[in-house]
């Protein structure tokens, strides 16, 4: 049986030598795109691996009842390891701080921490373990966990409020709530310039606020911001909104609840919503909110 060779013939010398230098770019290409496809992918790693080791407010567990006086259950030990990394972020984020404190103190997390100087016992008050292993002394420890909540809500609106200045609202946050202190400090603000709120002006402002201050505390802190600078001017109160039914309220929070869940957030404020509510019914290219409303509002009985 014979072998047919088959012989090939090129015009030019040089077409061999242009196709392989073709290739070779070629190669090059494929090579350089697969090479930048594997870093991109080996950063993209490394940013989901720091994403996750980052430490957040989102991280620290909320506080809750402990789950027996005797050792920590496995729950509880976690939760005890994630407050620990809170609470060593320090000035990084002193309100992150405060909330690890104040888990780790309703849920008595420590009670089965053997005592560092005096290691017949365990601790028994979250100020001793946080002074002795912490460093953080009584009077801090309950600075922080009684001012946590508002530096939250302040670092989410966008203020960079230090914990002096925070301090002199805690008392506003005792009396008339959370919204009406975040309000006091976004009133101080909007007067002066972010920039230029100091603890002076916010205990000023404190003091000058009447004994017989009438806050509506489901009012969002910016509305409530409003209500208290019209006091404080002697301005006339606005006529009062109809307050919403006690059923509808806590329709609504459980809404925001599934809402915040859908898009892996914390707590999302009323005012957001209702930002993205009253955008929606006045878009004009898709009247579906406007509708609905329309809808309700003349099944309604009329006012």
């Amino acid at each position: 049986m014979s072998t047919k060779q088959f012989d090939v013939e090129w015009d030019d010398e040089e077409k061999p030598k242009e196709t392989a230098r073709a290739l070779s770019r070629t190669e090059k290409k494929v090579t350089g795109e697969l090479q930048k496809n594997r870093e991109q992918e080996t950063e993209q790693r490394i940013a989901a691996a720091l994403e996750s080791a980052r430490p957040g407010l989102n991280k620290v567990p909320d506080p809750v009842e402990p789950a027996g006086d005797g050792d920590l259950t496995a729950e509880e030990q976690e939760r005890f390891r994630l407050c620990n990394d809170g609470i060593d972020l320090g000035n990084k984020a002193w309100f992150i701080q405060g909330k690890a404190l104040d888990t780790v103190a309703t849920g008595r997390l420590f009670r089965t921490t053997v005592h560092r100087l005096e290691p017949d016992r365990c601790y028994a008050t979250i100020e001793e373990w946080a002074e002795v292993e912490k460093g953080i002394s009584v009077s801090q420890c309950s600075k922080l966990r009684a001012a946590w909540e508002i530096g939250e809500v302040l670092s989410a609106r966008g203020y960079d409020a230090v914990p002096g200045q925070v301090r002199e609202i805690v008392p506003v946050r005792t009396v008339y709530g959370l919204k009406a202190a975040v309000a006091v400090y976004v009133l101080v603000a909007d007067t002066v310039g972010a920039e230029k709120v100091t603890a002076a002006r916010l205990r000023e402002t404190v003091k000058m606020l009447p004994g017989d201050l009438q806050l509506d505390e489901d009012d969002d802190p910016d509305v409530l911001a409003k209500t208290i600078k019209g006091v404080l001017l002697g301005e006339p109160p606005a006529p009062p909104v109809p307050a919403l039914p006690v059923a509808v309220k806590r329709a609504v929070e459980r809404r925001a609840l599934d809402l915040a869940n859908v898009l892996d957030r914390g707590r999302i404020p009323r005012s957001e919503v209702q930002l993205h509510l009253m955008e929606a019914f006045a878009d004009e290219n898709d009247p579906t909110v406007y509708e609905a409303v329309l809808a309700r509002m003349k099944q309604a009985p009329k006012q």
